[in-house]
């Protein structure tokens, strides 16, 4: 029995408002994060997704009091990432009201956390956000960067994903740093590839520009469709997204009148 497509905004925050922009730069102010999780949720969003953009230590307690009254408001699961390096920071973000923890640069710097984070509180917490980037001149080959696509690792994107799937993460939240807030559509060579070795489920990420695109990235295998700028700015609503899909004949959570 396959599973109801997820449809999952988006909030990028920095010192706790919402923001927006092309590759993580130009960034424009797109909210309060505990406002538009409101409306997302009433709006029929199956999940949220916060990311602490700077997630430097000085904005650390700026995003716990975001997730506190985010989870006070809204009854759907809410991931939180952004400066995730220990067990003792996931156990900070679920007390704090988070449902999953996405970790990115510490798990790459040592995978073992991922083991650590599983076993002490299930697999189904953790989140890997993969950014990947194709390799100049390469079509096919992507690799993993960090710090919003400037800086990379040298590191096999689809490799990673196999990896971390053996280490015991839940989820992979593949985010394509080419098409990231480009609204052309979401890479689905990418997705392709990682679909081949993923064993958990896999949320597409980056790229999502019109309704048109959402349907491609489903057959290629995403079990679940991030976007963020197209909701913020209402370009469509999630309803649309889910109706798009439901005509295609991919199963999707109804949204309640």
């Amino acid at each position: 029995m396959s599973l109801a497509l997820r449809i999952i905004p988006c909030l990028d925050v920095d010192a706790g408002r919402v923001v927006k922009g092309i590759n993580f730069i130009d960034l424009v102010d797109a909210g309060d994060p505990v406002e538009m999780a409101r409306i997302y949720d009433a709006q029929g969003a199956d999940e949220l997704t916060f990311l602490d953009i700077t997630a430097s230590s000085g904005d650390r307690e700026t995003m716990y009091d975001v997730v506190r009254r985010t989870a006070d408001q809204v009854f759907i699961p809410l991931t939180v990432g952004g400066g995730v390096r220990t067990v003792t920071d996931v156990d900070k973000l679920l007390r704090a009201g988070a449902d999953k923890v996405a970790i990115n640069t510490a798990a790459l710097a040592n995978p073992n956390v991922i083991s650590e984070i599983a076993d002490r509180y299930g697999n189904q917490v953790l989140v890997l956000s993969v950014d990947a980037r194709r390799r100049a001149g390469s079509d096919n080959d992507f690799e993993v960067t960090t710090h919003g696509g400037r800086t990379s690792t040298g590191r096999d994107a689809i490799s990673w994903i196999s990896q971390a799937c053996k280490l015991g993460v839940g989820e992979i939240l593949l985010n394509s740093m080419d098409a990231d807030g480009t609204q052309q559509g979401y890479d689905l060579a990418l997705l392709e590839q990682a679909r081949k070795v993923s064993t958990v489920p896999l949320i597409a990420s980056g790229g999502a520009g019109s309704l048109a695109d959402f349907v491609p990235a489903a057959a290629a295998g995403a079990d679940a469709l991030l976007a963020a700028s197209v909701f913020h700015f209402g370009k469509f609503s999630i309803r649309q997204v889910k109706q798009v899909l439901q005509d295609a004949g991919f199963e999707v959570r109804t949204v309640s009148e």
